[in-house]
């Protein structure tokens, strides 16, 4: 059995980062953390796709705090949740996925987040759960006696709800049942503390509801900090903005990727997703704040930060020389994929061929906008035919994007 820690000075540290609000209060859970009784934390994630992001590893970061002093955690896999559908944050339904979808989602999730937890600890293993196990158990009765718990009305308190009948969109049936859903996990893994970000609180609050009125017993709900931008208030972790960091990327893209954050999320990255003191990170905030460091250079030292925790040290040297090498000067990497072209061939016909442009319509706008280049001389003609003149020569498509032009029947 795992020995519990009680030292004040982790524990104030365990709130001192990424914690935006513990309900019902802060004071309390410190109080129940030092008392040296063994508790019981959990924190779920539904497998919507196959890769978690560096919003997910900010709460995985906590929870594996909460393991090293010596406390129950629980990595929990939405296996059923996942295929209603959140409605968090969505103005639209969410497409309903199969078991199979679920299953290929999660598949490599474990492997993507080994760098951050540790599943090797036999002394206080983490423990893995699925809420297939128990949710898919629940007859009809049951779901009637979890909903009796709330009204509609406290279902349409939340935002999404309000936008989408203010525009006149539908709301499923099925769509209130997910904060039962993920409430009753509370319940069926009799939990103390439930992790989440600010997106969740309403559902975490259903499932404090429910644990109070079935088993008597309090939850305290630990939120922590989402990533957002402070001058937009997008979420910095976003497919579909093009802007999320994912924990499977390679070395140079999650490196890049890094990079390619506004300058005004450097703060925030330093913060929630590196391990560097507070104290080096008010120091570089200083740096920026009185310019005796550039947001470039900041950033070089986040992504490396960063970089250094999911691929090793050796790895994100490389990513740095990689990209100070190709975007800093300008220069080609070493090793680029070579793409065999017929004489004559058209460039549009090219980039969708290789994958650099996903239509012949994106390819025309790419180089419209001017983010096709031929050895590093933009191209401005998409009309643009390849002879045996551009045997040799490099496409770099975007900034991450190199081919390297060998043109067949060519002397």
């Amino acid at each position: 059995m795992s020995k519990i820690i009680t030292d004040e000075k982790l524990i104030d540290e365990l709130f001192s980062r990424s914690v935006e609000e513990i309900l019902p209060s802060k004071k309390d859970l410190k109080t129940l953390l030092m008392s040296g009784k063994k508790i019981r934390i959990y924190i779920g994630t539904d497998p919507t796709g196959t890769s978690l992001h560096l919003g997910h590893a900010t709460n995985y970061v906590i929870l594996e705090k909460f393991r090293k002093l010596g406390h129950e955690v629980i990595f929990l896999i939405g296996d059923f949740t996942a295929r209603i559908g959140d409605p968090t944050d969505k103005v639209s339904v969410r497409k309903q996925l199969t078991r199979d979808d679920v299953k290929k989602n999660v598949e490599t999730w474990l492997k993507q987040v080994k760098p951050i937890i540790n599943f090797d600890d036999k002394e206080n293993p983490v423990k893995i759960k699925f809420n297939h196990d128990w949710l898919s158990k629940l007859t009809f009765e049951d779901v009637i006696s979890l909903a009796s718990n709330f009204t509609v009305q406290q279902m349409m308190e939340r935002d999404m709800f309000e936008k989408r009948m203010k525009e006149g969109k539908p709301i499923f049936l099925h769509e209130f049942f997910y904060p039962l859903m993920q409430g009753y996990d509370s319940v069926a893994m009799d939990v103390d503390i439930e992790m989440c970000g600010n997106d969740q609180k309403f559902n975490a609050l259903v499932g404090r509801t429910l644990l109070k009125k079935i088993k008597n017993k309090e939850k305290f709900v630990f939120i922590t900090t989402l990533l957002e931008n402070p001058v937009t208030h997008e979420k910095m972790m976003s497919k579909s903005l093009g802007t999320g960091v994912f924990l499977d990327e390679n070395n140079v893209n999650m490196f890049g990727k890094i990079m390619a954050q506004a300058d005004e999320n450097i703060s925030q990255l330093f913060t929630d997703c590196t391990y560097l003191s507070l104290d080096e990170i008010e120091k570089i905030k200083k740096q920026l704040k009185n310019e005796e460091v550039t947001p470039r250079d900041a950033k070089i030292k986040l992504a490396f930060e960063i970089t250094k925790i999911y691929h090793g040290e050796k790895a994100a040297k490389k990513a740095q020389e990689y990209f100070e090498k190709v975007f800093s000067k300008k220069e080609n990497p070493e090793e680029i994929v070579e793409i065999k072209v017929s004489a004559g061939e058209s460039l549009v016909d090219i980039l969708v061929k290789n994958n650099l442009a996903s239509s012949k319509a994106d390819a025309r706008r790419k180089i419209d906008q001017g983010g096709i280049k031929i050895d590093n001389e933009t191209v401005s003609d998409w009309q643009l035919k390849l002879d045996e003149s551009f045997d040799g020569k490099v496409i770099k498509a975007g900034k991450r994007e190199f081919r390297r032009i060998i043109v067949l029947n060519c002397d």
